[in-house]
């Protein structure tokens, strides 16, 4: 279990499907909006990672245009510089193990706890697994989020499930699945 002060450790939240409609609408908009209410801890970091080649610059402005399109009320400029301050964009192709030893010279567990977010499609989930177990950049610190559906069924998320503990125990995981539903 969590205590309230392991909470406030600063993190490397990478957000694989940086991206995509989740990350855009929702994560961007969320993470400024704790910002904004001084609830990220001072050295924590946001590093998006996907398939497509942008900058650092270019994700910022990314993230920019999302607050402006989904944020539903007037971006704060401190705040916004604050918080762009901790935006980093990187790429990767997610299906190749190898490419996840970045993250040995990008985040530092010593530092903050790796947080891996999992915005993307449930087929990828088995590749970040297996590709952040490759790199060995994982510890008893680090936490993974699974967000979408996890699997189109059962036997499917069961499958799912089955890969992530082989990388992660369960007190690490935090899963969030908006569409099964139970019958």
């Amino acid at each position: 279990m969590t205590t309230q002060k392991e909470s406030f450790l600063p993190c490397d939240l990478i957000i694989y499907g940086g991206l995509g409609d989740l990350s855009r609408r929702k994560l961007i908009i969320s993470l400024y909006r704790l910002e904004n209410g001084h609830f990220l801890e001072s050295d924590t970091r946001i590093i998006a990672v996907d398939r497509l080649e942008e900058s650092n610059a270019s994700f910022i402005k990314i993230a920019y245009k999302s607050l402006q399109e989904f944020l539903g009320a007037p971006i704060d400029e401190q705040i916004w510089t604050k918080f762009s301050a901790r935006l980093s964009y990187q790429q990767m192709d997610l299906t190749r193990p190898e490419e996840y030893k970045v993250f040995n010279e990008i985040t530092d567990s010593s530092k903050r706890v790796m947080v891996n977010y999992f915005a993307v499609a449930p087929f990828l989930f088995q590749h970040i697994c297996q590709g952040l177990n490759h790199s060995g950049v994982l510890n008893n610190a680090s936490r993974m989020v699974m967000e979408k559906p996890i699997g189109h069924g059962l036997s499917s998320s069961k499958e799912i499930n089955n890969v992530v503990a082989s990388v992660f125990n369960d007190d690490q995981v935090y899963r969030i699945d908006h569409y099964l539903q139970s019958t």
